[in-house]
Order: C-alpha cells, then sequence, then structure tokens
C-alpha cells in the first residue's frame, strides 16, 4: 500500500489553500439583512416579495453558503480521520477535498459576479 505518499504536510497545505476562508462568512441573520433590504418603486410603492412558498434570492443563497460549509467540514472532517490513522480510504478523503474545493470556487464566482452586477447597477445614471 502507497498511502505514505502523502503527509500530513501535504494536507496542511492543501487544506490552508482555500478552506480557512469558510470560517470568515457572516451569520445567517447578517446575511439576510444585507439581502432584504426595503426597496420602493418610483410611485412609492413597496417592491413585491416572492411569492408564498418561493425563497427569496437572500434565503436561497445563505442555504448555499451554508452547503459550502457543511462541505467544507466533512472535508475537514476526512483529512483529520485520514491523518490520525481513523480511515485508510484515501480515495473518500480525495473526494471530499474535491468536492469541497468545487463549492468554494463556484461560491466564490457567484460572489464576483453579484459584485460586478452591483458595480453596474451603481455606475447607472438614472
Amino acid at each position: 500500500m502507497e498511502y505514505n505518499l502523502l503527509t500530513l504536510d501535504h494536507f496542511r497545505h492543501f487544506r490552508s489553500l482555500n478552506f480557512s476562508i469558510m470560517n470568515d462568512i457572516p451569520s445567517k441573520d447578517h446575511i439576510e439583512s444585507i439581502l432584504t433590504p426595503s426597496i420602493n418603486n418610483r410611485d412609492g410603492t413597496s417592491v413585491q416579495s416572492p411569492a408564498e412558498g418561493e425563497k427569496s434570492f437572500g434565503e436561497t443563497l445563505v442555504e448555499s453558503l451554508q452547503k459550502v460549509n457543511e462541505l467544507q467540514k466533512e472535508a475537514d472532517k476526512a483529512i483529520e480521520e485520514m491523518v490520525t490513522g481513523d480511515t485508510k480510504n484515501i480515495h473518500e478523503t480525495m473526494i471530499a477535498l474535491g468536492k469541497a474545493d468545487i463549492a468554494f470556487r463556484l461560491t466564490m464566482e457567484v460572489r464576483n459576479k453579484i459584485i460586478e452586477a452591483y458595480k453596474e447597477v451603481v455606475r447607472m445614471q438614472v
């Protein structure tokens, strides 16, 4: 068995690349307060909220961030089990790391697109 190829240092290096950023995600209440401002139309009427049973953009975003955070936690647990010797299955560990990495990269791309859209809206002349 060639499990000695990956050492604890390799796992720490891979883990330090971008997983520590997930600890900085604000709380659900903070995100919802940012994403659900009161917006009015030009005539002073309130903008319509999502229909009953539908999720708002903010709720969908918060739910997605929670799922990404769970994948990050699963990857951390898989690394810990691999390093401590609780599991010998390197394949499952690498799959968990891959899932967490892809989810995190996708989240960062969505964040970048949201920021770009916000900047574009700010630049619009009314």
